[in-house]
Parts: C-alpha cells; sequence; structure tokens
C-alpha cells in the first residue's frame, strides 16, 4: 500500500458497507486523499432490504445516485399481520407502518445499496479489502495505522464506519457494553425458500414475546426470514457461538404452530444466518483526537426504528462537509456532532413509538397492536414520520469537486 497526498490530507476510513463508502464519495469530492479498508474480501452481498428515507433521499440525490436506487426500489405492497394459529390480524401497506412516503423514500437490497454506493467511488478512492486495522497510534500530525497485514502508513484522520460492533470504537473509546443499550429482543434473519407463493409482501407472525417474519421482495423462490424474541437480559454468552445461537433460536419457539418449525429448520442449515441482540449505540461524543465514528459505528438506531441506514448516510454528508468546511479536525468534529446529534437521537428515540410496537410482550398489548392495526389507514400523501426529515442538508457549493483550502489535519 502506497501513502498518497492530496491538498486537503489523507484520510483512512475503517468500513466498506454504507456509511463507509458514502463519506469516501464525499470526501474525494472535497479534495481528499482517501483510503478504505474492509475486512471482508470484497463488497459485501445479501442482507436484509433497507429503507432510504426522508434526508437521506436528499443525500442520494446530490450522490447521483437516486436514479439507481429507484430502478432497485423493492416496492412491497402489502403487510399482512398473522396471529399465533395463523389467521389473519390485520393487512395493511408496508408505508403505513413504517411511516414512509410512497413514491419518495425507497427500500431496497442491502447488497444492491452497498453495490450501488461502492460503483460511485470504487475509481475515485483506494479500497484495501481483506485487511483491517490492528492499532492506531496519534501523534502531533496524524495517525500512525497498523494493519492486520502488518503494514503500516500515516494518516491525516481516521473514520470508523465499522458498524455496530466497531473495533475502530473499540480501540480508540473502550469496550463496546459501555456504549451499549439493549433493547429487550434477540433476532436472527437468514434466507429461505419461497414454498409459500409469496409476491411483494411480508408475512408477519406474532405471539407474546416472539415474531416471525416472511418477506418476499420480489416474485423469486427466495425469502427473507426473520425470527424475533424478547429476551430480558442480553445473551452475551452466545454472540460468538454460532452453535448455542441455533439452539436458543430453536428453543425460543419449540411450542409455536404456523410455519414456525419450517422456519427454525430453514435457519439451522442456512449458510447466511445473523444472529445478533437489538440495540443501540449510546455515545456522549462521537470523535476522540484524529478518530471519529460515522453510522452505526456511532449512533446505531436498531432496526425498531428503520432508520440506520438513512442515519449513515446523512452522517456520511455531515461529517465529510464539516470536514471540508473547518479548517482544524477538531473544530470539524465538533461541528459534525452539534450539527446531526439532535438529528440521531430525535430518530433513536422512535423505539416504542413506531416499529418497535410491533413486537408486544404480553397478550394485552399484541391484542391492542392488533387492534390499532385494524384501524391504520395509508399515510397521506407527502406526509411520514417527522423525525425523517428532521435536519436539512448544507449546501456546499463545492460539492462535486475538490475545494482548493489546506488539509483540515494539519
Amino acid at each position: 500500500m502506497s501513502t498518497r497526498t492530496a491538498s486537503k490530507g489523507t484520510v483512512l476510513i475503517s468500513g466498506a458497507s454504507i456509511a463507509g463508502p458514502a463519506v469516501a464519495f464525499w470526501l474525494h469530492r472535497y479534495g481528499f486523499a482517501v483510503t478504505v479498508v474492509e475486512k471482508s474480501t470484497g463488497p459485501r452481498d445479501g442482507g436484509y432490504p433497507v429503507d432510504v428515507r426522508g434526508t437521506a433521499v436528499e443525500v442520494a440525490r446530490r450522490m447521483g445516485i437516486l436514479p439507481r436506487l429507484r430502478e432497485a426500489h423493492i416496492e412491497s405492497r402489502r403487510m399482512t399481520f398473522l396471529n399465533a394459529d395463523g389467521s389473519t390480524a390485520a393487512v395493511v401497506h408496508p408505508q403505513a407502518v413504517t411511516g414512509g412516503i410512497e413514491g419518495r423514500d425507497v427500500e431496497v437490497r442491502r447488497g444492491d445499496l452497498t453495490e450501488i454506493l461502492y460503483g460511485a467511488v470504487r475509481d475515485e478512492v483506494e479500497f484495501v479489502f481483506d485487511d483491517s486495522i490492528d492499532t492506531l497510534t496519534e501523534h502531533a500530525h496524524g495517525v500512525d495505522v497498523t494493519f492486520r497485514s502488518g503494514a503500516r502508513r500515516d494518516f491525516d484522520v481516521v473514520l470508523g464506519a465499522d458498524g455496530l460492533h466497531s473495533h475502530t470504537r473499540q480501540l480508540v473509546f473502550g469496550p463496546e457494553r459501555q456504549f451499549h443499550r439493549y433493547l429487550g429482543y434477540c433476532f436472527a434473519i437468514f434466507t429461505m425458500p419461497n414454498a409459500f407463493g409469496l409476491s411483494h409482501e411480508v408475512l408477519m407472525w406474532n405471539a407474546p414475546g416472539r415474531a416471525a417474519a416472511l418477506y418476499a421482495i420480489g416474485d423469486g423462490d427466495e425469502l427473507h426470514a426473520f425470527l424475533n424474541f424478547a429476551r430480558p437480559e442480553p445473551p452475551y454468552g452466545v454472540l460468538r457461538d454460532p452453535g448455542a445461537q441455533r439452539d436458543l433460536v430453536a428453543a425460543t419457539f419449540a411450542d409455536d404452530g404456523w410455519e414456525i418449525p419450517a422456519m427454525v429448520a430453514a435457519m439451522r442449515h442456512a449458510d447466511d444466518r445473523f444472529f445478533d441482540t437489538v440495540s443501540q449505540i449510546r455515545m456522549p461524543r462521537w470523535s476522540s483526537g484524529r478518530v471519529a465514528l460515522v453510522g452505526d459505528a456511532a449512533y446505531a438506531p436498531s432496526f425498531l426504528t428503520g432508520q440506520g441506514t438513512s442515519l449513515a448516510l446523512v452522517g456520511a454528508y455531515m461529517l465529510a462537509d464539516a470536514l471540508a468546511t473547518h479548517r482544524d479536525h477538531t473544530a470539524a468534529f465538533a461541528a459534525y456532532e452539534r450539527d446531526i446529534r439532535g438529528f440521531v437521537e430525535l430518530n433513536q428515540n422512535q423505539v416504542g413509538k413506531g416499529d418497535a410496537a410491533l413486537f408486544p410482550t404480553t397478550a394485552e398489548a399484541l391484542e391492542k397492536r392488533n387492534a390499532r392495526l385494524r384501524g391504520l389507514t395509508a399515510l397521506p400523501p407527502g406526509t411520514g414520520r417527522p423525525a425523517h426529515t428532521a435536519l436539512t442538508l448544507p449546501d456546499r457549493p463545492t460539492a462535486g469537486r475538490p475545494a482548493p483550502r489546506s488539509s483540515p489535519a494539519r
């Protein structure tokens, strides 16, 4: 790996999923030399569908990727809620549940979004796959980085965009548990055959404290499956043990009917299964010295808000804008936190007000939810949850071309 120079300085970004390529895109356009390091061997494919809503749609438009996102839009047509015995409790339009705006907000496969972001920047910045940060040593003029491969390089600033379980965050800020806010649920996601004839729809089964979903993205022969369950304390002991994860999920749903036995069997044999707790990351600050965090690494909101992807895109835009605006990295990071923290917290606090209410833990709460769903109608055109659009992006005349200013990190 060779060291590159730029008029505005050098930046290392850890993580090439969503926030990483997005912040790389903007930093390159503001005149920085950017390197992205990713521990996987290439851009990650697959993953559950994700939403791009509100302010994040404007970020995508400014990046020039919105037409491609609209082409990849999934367009779910209905969401059917089922009782424990498999009977129908309610049928609603998905946007009425999520608070999205039909015709404006988009939902895409996570792998499609990653591919689109990578394609927008892969020829403009340096990507280093199959490697990761091992150590960070800050000095007066930059950060000395040692990589897992043994390579060593120096950068003006380092940005951690490496997700909920960020290694960059652990290196700089300490153990994850001090920032980890467990929300009372665990989940497993995986794919399985579409033996149900589902098309452009979601089936959501519920019993008190347990939920299962089958998600048909189109008319294909594969479904995204989801098993979610309440648990008072986080099962930290199984997070690194795939066999224990399978056993925990199977035991939790052992007595349930409908299609649950087939889903559990598919989960046991799935080669793409992902298990985790439903959690948020809450930090008093997102930067330390020359290192800053963005996206889930700094402020994961959890899938209960449906805003993880959108916060990553907006956060990437705001962080890059701050670095381009301020000559000093300390001032840039302070501005980034000041300008976006309210938006982040507003969306994180949506837990319990929106999607979180889809998973009641008692029979009484479940019946109340079903009654609410039966009375739910589609949101009027042009409206959505206020939290999704609570931030107005700054306009920079330099967007789209390098800015002729000195490095903020020197």
